[in-house]
Formats: C-alpha cells, sequence, structure tokens
C-alpha cells in the first residue's frame, strides 16, 4: 500500500529572486490573492485585457499558473512587490499559453507585464521588465521573444519599444486587435 501523497510530495518550483532600485521580483504568494484580484477588477487595468474584469478564481488561477510555467518550462513570471511597502504590485515575466493566434508564438517565449494603476507612472514597468529581459538574455535559448498588446494600448506599445520589442503582424484575438511584438536575440549582444 502507497503512502498518502503530501501537499508538498513534488519539487516546488524555485521561483529566482531579482531586485531593481524599487522592486523585488519574487514567485507568487497565496498572500498575494487579495491585492492581485483587486488589480484584476479594477476598469483602468483590464481595458486592455479584455475589457472584462476576472474572478478571484481565475486570478487564483493565474497566480498557480505562473508557479507551473517555471515547474514545467524553466521559466515563467514574477510577482512584483514594491520594496517601499512589501505590496503585491503586479507581474512581469514569461509564458507560453499555446494561444490560438495566426501567426502562431506556440512553444517561443512570451513576455508579458502588469501593474495596478495606482504606481504608474513611477517607472516601475522599467525597471521589472529590465530585471526580467536580463534573466532571460542569460537563462534562455529562444531566439526570440515575442508579445501581443492591444494596438491602444499606447503606455505598453512604449515600453516594448524601449526595450527592442518590434512589431510583426497584426491579427485578431479573442474577437479583439492584437499587435504582435518580437525581440530578436541575434540582435543584441551577448554576456
Amino acid at each position: 500500500m502507497k503512502p498518502p501523497l503530501s501537499l508538498l510530495a513534488a519539487p516546488v518550483p524555485v521561483v529566482p529572486l531579482l531586485e531593481t532600485p524599487d522592486l523585488l521580483l519574487r514567485g507568487p504568494r497565496p498572500s498575494d490573492l487579495p491585492a492581485a484580484a483587486a488589480m484584476y477588477n479594477d476598469p483602468d487595468f483590464y481595458r486592455f485585457l479584455g475589457n472584462t474584469p476576472h474572478s478571484q478564481e481565475d486570478v487564483w488561477r493565474r497566480l498557480l499558473g505562473q508557479l507551473g510555467h517555471w515547474a514545467m518550462l524553466g521559466y515563467g513570471s514574477w510577482a512584483i512587490e514594491e520594496k517601499a511597502t512589501g505590496q503585491y504590485i503586479g507581474g512581469v515575466g514569461f509564458f507560453d499559453f499555446q494561444r490560438d493566434l495566426t501567426p502562431s508564438i506556440s512553444g517561443e517565449p512570451e513576455a508579458g507585464w502588469v501593474l495596478t494603476p495606482q504606481v504608474h507612472g513611477r517607472g516601475y514597468a522599467s525597471q521589472a521588465l529590465q530585471a526580467a529581459l536580463g534573466w532571460a538574455e542569460t537563462h534562455l535559448t529562444a531566439e526570440r521573444i515575442t508579445c501581443i498588446i492591444d494596438p491602444d494600448n499606447v503606455a505598453s506599445l512604449r515600453l516594448a519599444a524601449k526595450f527592442g520589442f518590434r512589431e510583426f503582424a497584426r491579427t485578431t484575438y479573442h474577437d479583439g486587435p492584437i499587435v504582435l511584438l518580437e525581440r530578436c536575440r541575434s540582435e543584441y549582444p551577448q554576456n
């Protein structure tokens, strides 16, 4: 007879800790759920992410999916914590959601970043994306990193361009227009 499985029977994925002047990028924690759920229900937040609020259940699945990416793919996204307050304020990182898109980006790391509107304009998105891309340049072997952005999300398009993402296609995703961007490894000096 086999012993019952413990809740920690499988190895816990290790999410590397990254630090910027103002932020800690770390693995998600159960205690992040209230702040994450509030963020995903703020109309100023979700207007470029399907324009629909997310249930706490969906937000919980997103947090679990962050760890799942690390466990299954060896990369994933980080929870963003503001050092000054210790508060969860968003997420940044890489994933492969096997999106139903043409052209396909399945099998390639897709960058993404989300921050609560209360911290917009402080340079946190730049700090977080720079740290995540620095990690990727050392740890990912993919020739390119992609991202998708709503064409009306001028701030995210500007941030993507600042870090070398260039548009390569426009298409439809979940019945709305989307811009596909890429950042190719061959265009950046290797460390």
